[in-house]
């Protein structure tokens, strides 16, 4: 599981507070109630400041254990969380058990997903222009013509897809071309309709340049087949051309299809479509009695937002190969660039996309496929993009998202100073019992905790010297606010059990672990810890919610010397 990751889980905060899974069982409940009761109860201390700080933490631990131990209760709070107890959710006598609260919570959805669905529009569109470099370095030893461009081809198409009930979908669409003077243009409406969960039919009409009327059923045969049947008449000449596709799930990432083509263009297409983590790829087939043809495509995800792809086609109108990339630049937003080599000559794709509109602009660099052109049209983009990542856009990003990390850091300073105090106060009560339990493992060379941070642990690693050659300017200073991160040695050392272990539950947020607090909210946090078995020193980090037990072989740093620094906890 990625350390990094995860942050959008419910948080669990209550089993968190008394160190339970979200599988505990009752006698669990009772049982980590009793011990922490132990540990905060007023009774057990002495000094005022001591009783104060026990009480607030004790509040807290009864409150866990009320709701924890109420049946009902903890049924809502698995599925709503806090929100749910706190907005006075009825419970009425229909809902009885687990199961019960969870069919009503997923109605609800329903309902809401419905409502969503009913009012949600979605629009897509794309602009494409065609330059040509070869006509506008042409055009300065030809004669001055008033407004010349050298745009061969201009194309747009739009799409607003609505859909207006949980079964029904209308999409309209429209588009246009213009090619040296002479252009046209049609509009689309689609209307599609669910069936039931295996099937679905689809009417479209299409006037302008090209006038159609179509008619497509789908259904899904089996678990891993689909078939879908359809037919289409032209307005125009009157031809009928009819179609047939069966797709198949060949494995778990692997995809087949068969599309049969009876008409005025006549074929039979055979592809595959495979999706794996890091690579994906895709080939095709076309056979007919007047062309032929087949294409091949590989994709490389280089990380979640970058991408390498490289396309080939051949067949009875040529050979084309296109080489690229595409990189995500912000959430909504993608850039790609692309290299097309082909025996009509050698051009670049550049292609933006925004949200669902996509704005493609094909440069033409020769009409021949000349070595030297396409070995710099191959190597320019390539080389000038390395370096404005290492030496524009990388920085960029950087300080970019460190200033809106110091951004949400002001706006939560606040809170998150509250935080800190109270579980500085809640590690004050179990220091004592902390450091006995420490020193009873020391004397064993059992599971001693030398360092423990929880937060923002790769600002912490990158410390000072890495933000000042980030180039932020003296207002992006965070000198005056609260580290991203918590020393928490105290309390992971008092959750060591007698037998020298420590687990820390799948699924629980670890900020509401006692002595913890969220030191950065709205940022991912981990878990690192140093510690020493055996005689050895170790190191893990662990995401916010993944699962951690220690102490394990595979921990162990290379040279397991304990640090100079930290002999002292372990003499």
């Amino acid at each position: 599981m990625d350390a990094f990751q995860r942050d959008d889980l419910p948080a669990r905060e209550l089993y968190a507070l008394l160190h339970l899974s979200p599988d505990a069982s009752d006698d669990d409940i009772k049982k980590s109630y009793r011990q922490w009761a132990q540990v905060y109860h007023p009774d057990k201390h002495q000094t005022p400041q001591m009783q104060d700080i026990a009480t607030q933490n004790f509040q807290r631990i009864r409150e866990a254990y009320e709701i924890l131990s109420d049946e009902r209760k903890r049924q809502i709070y698995d599925i709503y969380g806090m929100e749910g107890l706190t907005s006075g959710l009825e419970l009425g006598p229909k809902l009885k058990s687990r199961e019960e609260v969870k069919a009503e919570f997923e109605r609800l959805q329903l309902r809401q997903e419905e409502r969503r669905l009913a009012a949600h529009v979605h629009h897509r569109g794309s602009l494409l222009l065609n330059l040509s470099l070869v006509e506008f370095l042409q055009s300065f030893d030809m004669p001055k013509i008033n407004g010349f461009v050298p745009l061969s081809l201009m194309a747009m198409s739009t799409e607003v897809q609505a859909q207006v009930s949980k079964k029904d979908t209308i999409v309209l669409g429209g588009n246009m071309a213009l090619r040296r003077g002479l252009g046209g243009g049609s509009v689309t409406l689609v209307l599609r309709r669910q069936l039931s969960p295996v099937s679905s039919v689809e009417v479209l009409a299409m006037v302008g340049f090209r006038s159609i009327l179509s008619f497509q059923t789908s259904r899904q045969l089996s678990a891993h087949a689909t078939g879908t049947l359809g037919v289409t008449w032209s307005l125009r000449d009157g031809s009928i051309t009819l179609a047939n596709t069966w797709s198949r799930q060949l494995s778990e990432n692997t995809t087949g299809n068969i599309q049969l083509v009876i008409g005025p263009d006549t074929g039979i297409s055979v592809g595959w479509q495979r999706q794996g983590k890091k690579n994906a790829g895709s080939g095709e087939l076309k056979v007919g009695p007047a062309a032929f043809g087949a294409s091949a495509q590989y994709i490389r995800h280089f990380s979640s937002k970058s991408q390498g792809r490289i396309t080939g086609k051949v067949g009875s109108t040529g050979v084309e190969v296109e080489i690229g990339g595409e990189r995500r630049v912000s959430e909504h937003s993608s850039a790609a660039m692309f290299c097309v080599l082909g025996l009509q000559g050698v051009s670049w794709k550049v292609r933006f996309t925004r949200g669902g509109q996509k704005f493609v602009i094909p440069i033409v660099l020769s009409t021949t496929l000349d070595p030297v052109i396409a070995a710099g049209a191959l190597v320019l983009p390539s080389s000038l993009y390395t370096i404005l990542k290492m030496f524009v856009i990388k920085p960029y990003n950087l300080r970019r998202k460190r200033r809106k990390s110091l951004e949400q850091r002001r706006l939560t300073a606040a809170q998150v100073l509250d935080a800190r105090a109270s579980s500085a106060k809640a590690q004050l009560l179990l220091k004592n019992v902390a450091e006995r339990k420490k020193q009873k493992q020391a004397q064993r060379q059992g599971l001693v905790i030398l360092e423990a941070s929880y937060g923002d642990i790769r600002a912490q690693e990158q410390g000072v010297d890495s933000i000042n050659d980030s180039g932020l300017r003296p207002e992006d200073d965070d000198s005056d606010l609260p580290p991203p991160y918590l020393d928490v040695t105290i309390p992971l050392q008092f959750l060591v059990d007698d037998s020298g272990q420590l687990q820390l539950h799948q699924g629980v947020k670890k900020s509401g672990l006692m002595g913890f607090c969220d030191p950065c909210p709205g940022e991912s946090k981990q878990l690192k810890i140093i510690y020493s078995y055996q005689g050895h020193c170790n190191e893990v980090v662990v995401g916010d919610y993944d699962e951690l037990r220690i102490p394990q072989e595979a921990h162990r740093i290379s040279s397991g010397q304990i640090p100079s620094e930290h002999l002292n906890q372990v003499d």
